[in-house]
């Protein structure tokens, strides 16, 4: 046995474990041969003899001798084509000597003769199983990757046996950065050797391609084929089996996103997902063909009703308007008056005890958001696998929906009965409809178009494409870039070897081995890099791909701006459509470039536009009431007004919606996530603020950024026009000024009091010597609280430079208080921060991993804009009020100002008490450490004039302007102020005088603090009775 087996070892000497059926083998072999010739022979009637002719030109009507000889020869055949071994060592191996000389299945005719012969002289079970066993065969020959390939993150993409070394010899990678790292991508800077390695690599790139392209239109065509809605015989057409199966499939990875194991891999999905995309925009072109006054697929999009006609099963996730059982109840008015849907109300309430069924079964506090976002970890409900339908869409049951038919003038409309099937037990009337019943359409609200659409069917599976980006192809569009990453991070690393091995001198041999074993080393690993990348920028990252995300990105915005025309009916839509729509656009702008370029889409612009009205419109939209929707709206729009053509799209959208926009993100702060609305405000106005030109601050210029694209990290680009519109809507709008500066003002006293607070711990901790270390958290939230402080100074110097008459024109009922408080906590920063030796220095200069942005550049030129703005550029009336106000507040020092140039000396410091100085932010202020104190001479003072690429000279002149007015300010004020008695202060603060009396109970107090107390309660401090009113009041002459 071992002897006649010799020919079957394995390449490591062990024989297989099935010995192989030598006489079935050349049985099936004998015959193979004999159908071959006969498929090749032809009989002469006439002469009696036998003919030799090509086997292309056979055809399987015409020659009874033949047929009924080859189905003698089938007898014998037919049951050993039903073994493996034989399907995949004889049948297998002779139709891939077919296509050994190259074409298209199409081009060999005798594979198609020899299948058609297996349909007419094999019975069906023979058939079914010889199909399935050469499939499994063609996989097994074909797959050189693990089951669940992950392309490189659990199992590295097998390069070698996937070919890419046959197919790319050459590689090659970046070799010329800039002093930020990033690629340099000029041909005049290459060599010749470079330029010929570059040309050798793209040429194996595209050989890559056209191998893959290959794959995936037999893909495409095996959809086709599924897609088929015309091959409908005794049962379902190919189209409806596939939807059926299709929407199952999703439902069940929308279930299982906690089991990863139960999920479809998303490397598969990514794939699908494109596939799918070419084979659905084919068939919708190809019945747009038959129908030329429907949409062609370039105008797709899905119509409002699905979402709520009870057709489309949404396995209950989560709609804009929160859980469908609760929208139905409180639209089911609009329902009947916009869709002409009606729903009984005993329905209703059965739906509702539902709803108490699935809370007690999956636990209340799992209920509110369920899988709102698909992202949830909840056991899959063992409903979700029933046969029955969701009892989310339940309501639209029989019983419950009655739907009308399209509206007619003048009479009354025909009411007809629909069906809330289950997803397998639909038909294609269901679907399609017939006979005026719109089948998927059914309920067109009034604002939605009568579009005729040949094939509705399409519009559930695109439905389902949305869903399954949502599901996981965008996490995995964003988990291959590391791959280019990588890429960069070793060609970074292997250029720095290779310039250290220039430099080692000769007598170092010791390390210039080791520099060249890590020159090795980087180099190996760019040649594998360098090649998976090229797999993954043919597969993943193509201009093909790109231009599908892009069709579904387009999808999206057209289904949200149909959507949105039907008022309180957009609440029904998913929430996944919003998702998409802001992922997809990430993707094209994030992951594709720089080989594929977003603006070379058609209709980029156009397509910005539209997003930014949606992004500008939806971000506070009453409409939507999830918080993670709502966060999400809010962020997307932070990071659109980053980049320059995305903000000119934000300016592109009609004139009424920007300034709904603008009207929306100056709310109060109170009450609603404000960080990221403060955030949008800033990047409007960055690069027109003091000092505020810089994209990374001077500190850290010479720190590389963890990730340059970050929208933080982009160059400033400030909005006139939007600006404008704040401007207007504050000068006109005297309350919404007015809550909206307070809010800020009150925001700020917080987030400086909390990171005055965290500083003080981390000092402490860090002085400690028995733990020297500080909580990563805790640093991140004191990084954060001072970066909030910031940006809420660069907010009100925004607003003081746009609209300085909210502080400075006292006509205004909230200028004066408003500008008190504002003083107030610009001394209260100030000296926080600019005392000699104080907490801020100390923790700077620690200079802790978490608190790199931490510097005193950023907090003090933001507070010297809006001082020069009150100070030195406003009109004469204005810039006296504003400094009676500083120096009236007791917390100013002059010697503060004087640190922003670095002025401060030992007249300053001798100025101030030995005592701590207690504020209203709840923490003390160090006081400076005495003249000639050990360091206090060798201290290097902070000074804008440092700064001269930040700070413009014009910039410094107007510092230097509003120092020497303060000056003289506050020497008048000095030498004016008689002496306060302790009778005249107001008995709340003890820093002003009594200059307010109450009416009716006539107590007194400053202006400053009964206006600050009226904000909140109308009771007097005192005697706690109602005030009615405030009077100024003025002590009378003594006499």
């Amino acid at each position: 046995m071992v002897a006649s087996n010799s020919k079957y070892l394995c390449s490591e000497g062990y024989l297989p474990l099935q010995d192989p059926p030598t006489a079935d083998l050349t049985k099936a072999h004998k015959l193979l041969g004999f159908i071959k010739n006969i498929l090749s022979t032809s009989f002469d009637t006439q002469e009696e003899k036998l003919l030799e002719k090509d086997c292309a030109t056979w055809k399987l009507h015409g020659e009874p001798t033949v047929l009924v000889t080859l189905a003698h020869i089938f007898n014998h055949f037919a049951p050993l084509m039903c073994k493996v071994y034989l399907v995949e060592d004889v049948l297998m191996n002779f139709l891939l000597g077919i296509l050994e000389g190259g074409g298209s299945v199409d081009e060999h005719p005798l594979i198609q003769q020899l299948l058609d012969l297996f349909w007419l002289l094999m019975e069906v079970r023979a058939v079914n199983e010889c199909l399935k066993q050469l499939m499994m065969s063609l996989l097994r020959a074909y797959r050189f990757s693990p089951i669940i390939p992950d392309l490189g993150f659990q199992t590295p993409l097998r390069v070698k046996e996937a070919g890419l070394e046959e197919l790319i010899p050459t590689t090659w990678w970046p070799t010329h950065f800039d002093k930020e790292g990033k690629d340099e991508r000029d041909p005049k800077d290459e060599s010749a050797d470079e330029r010929l390695r570059r040309r050798a690599y793209e040429r194996g790139c595209q050989r890559l391609k056209k191998r893959i392209e290959v794959v995936e239109e037999l893909q495409i065509q095996i959809l086709r084929l599924l897609l088929n809605n015309k091959d409908k015989t005794t049962g379902e057409a190919s189209r409806y089996i596939f939807l059926n199966k299709f929407r199952k499939f999703l439902q069940e990875n929308a279930s299982n996103r906690g089991h990863p194991t139960a999920l479809c891999p998303p490397e598969y999905m990514v794939c699908f997902l494109h596939r799918l995309i070419t084979a659905v925009r084919a068939c919708w072109d190809e019945a747009c063909r038959k129908t030329p006054s429907s949409l062609s697929s370039e105008d797709a999009y899905v119509p409002p009703q699905l979402f709520y006609n009870g057709k489309v099963d949404y396995f209950d996730l989560q709609r804009l308007g929160g859980l469908l059982s609760h929208l139905k109840k409180t639209l089911k008015d609009d329902l009947a008056s916009k869709a002409n849907i009606l729903i009984d109300p005993a329905e209703i309430q059965a739906a509702s005890m539902d709803d108490l069924d699935e809370d007690e079964e999956s636990g209340a506090a799992q209920r509110p958001f369920g899988a709102a976002a698909m992202g949830s970890t909840l056991v899959r409900p063992s409903w979700l696998s029933s046969p029955t339908p969701g009892r989310a869409n339940r309501f639209l049951s029989t019983a419950a929906v009655s739907l009308m038919m399209p509206r007619r003038p003048l009479a009354q409309p025909e009411k007809v009965k629909v069906r809330s099937l289950p997803v397998e037990q639909r038909t294609e009337e269901d679907i399609e409809g017939s006979h005026g019943n719109d089948g998927l359409l059914l309920g067109r609200p009034q604002e939605e178009p009568d579009q005729p659409m040949s094939d509705k069917s399409l519009l559930e599976i695109i439905d389902g494409i949305v869903m399954m980006y949502n599901l996981s192809v965008h996490q995995q569009l964003g988990k291959m870039v590391v791959v280019a990453d990588d890429v960069h991070e070793y060609a970074v690393a292997l250029k720095d070897t290779e310039e250290k091995i220039a430099r080692c001198p000769p007598r170092r041999a010791d390390i210039m081995e080791e520099l060249q074993k890590s020159q090795k080393v980087f180099a190996e690993k760019l040649n594998h890099l360098s090649r998976r990348l090229a797999w993954i920028n043919a597969t993943i990252y193509s201009k093909e791909k790109m231009l599908d995300v892009y069709w579904l990105l387009c999808v999206c915005i057209r289904t949200i701006e149909h959507a949105d025309n039907t008022g309180s009916l957009f609440a029904f839509t998913p929430e996944f459509y919003l998702n998409v729509a802001m992922n997809a656009y990430s993707a094209l702008k994030n992951y594709f470039s720089p080989a594929n370029s977003m603006e070379e889409l058609p209709g980029y612009e156009e397509t910005l536009t539209h997003l930014a009205a949606i992004l500008a419109k939806h971000f506070a939209d009453p409409r939507i009431v999830g918080t993670d929707i709502k966060d999400s709206l809010m962020q997307a729009l932070a990071s659109y007004v980053c980049y320059p053509q995305s903000l000119r799209a934000v300016e592109r959208i009609p004139e009424e919606q920007r300034v709904a926009m603008m009207r929306n993100l100056l709310a109060p702060y109170e009450q609603r996530p404000w960080a990221q609305t403060n955030w949008i405000l800033v990047r409007l106005w960055r690069g027109c603020g003091f000092g505020y030109r810089y994209t990374r601050l001077p500190h850290l210029l010479k720190t590389k950024p963890e990730d340059a694209n970050l929208p933080s990290l982009q160059k400033p680009c400030p909005s006139l026009l939007l600006q404008r519109h704040m401007a207007e809507l504050l000068s006109l709008d005297k309350d919404m000024a007015a809550s909206f500066l307070n809010s800020v003002l009150n925001q700020l006293n917080w987030a400086f009091s909390e990171f005055i607070g965290m500083i003080q711990e981390i000092q402490q901790a860090a002085e400690r010597p028995e733990r020297n270390f500080v909580d990563t958290r805790q640093l991140k939230v004191c990084a954060t609280c001072f970066d909030l402080s910031v940006s809420l100074l660069r907010v009100l110097e925004m607003t003081v430079t746009l609209v300085p008459e909210i502080f400075l024109d006292w006509s205004r009922p909230s200028a004066e208080l408003l500008l008190r408080r504002l003083a107030q906590l610009l001394n209260q920063v100030l000296n926080r921060v600019t005392a000699e030796k104080n907490l801020f220095d100390r923790v700077v200069n620690l200079r802790l991993p978490g608190l790199e942005s931490v510097d005193h550049y950023p907090i003090l030129v933001a507070v010297t804009g809006i001082l020069v703005r009150i100070l030195v550029d406003g009109e004469r009336q204005g810039t006296s009020r504003a400094a009676s106000v500083l120096l009236a507040d007791p917390c100013f020092q002059l010697h503060s100002i004087q640190h922003l140039l670095g002025e401060a000396g030992d007249s300053s410091s001798s100025s101030t008490a030995a005592a701590p100085t207690l504020t209203a932010l709840g923490s003390s202020v160090a006081p400076p450490p005495a003249a000639g104190s050990s360091g206090s001479s060798e201290r290097k003072h902070f000074s804008l004039h440092a700064y001269t690429d930040y700070i413009s000279e014009e910039e410094r002149q107007k510092v230097e302007h509003m120092l020497t007015f303060l000056t003289e300010e506050s020497k008048q004020a000095a030498a004016s102020t008689a002496p306060t008695s302790e009778e005249d202060l107001c008995p709340i603060c003890y820093a002003h005088s009594i200059s307010a009396i109450f009416k009716p109970c006539s107590h007194k107090s400053c202006k400053a603090c009964i206006n600050q107390h009226l904000m909140n309660k109308k009771d007097c401090f005192f005697c706690k009775a109602t005030i009615t009113g405030v009077e100024d009041y003025s002590k009378p002459a003594s006499s």
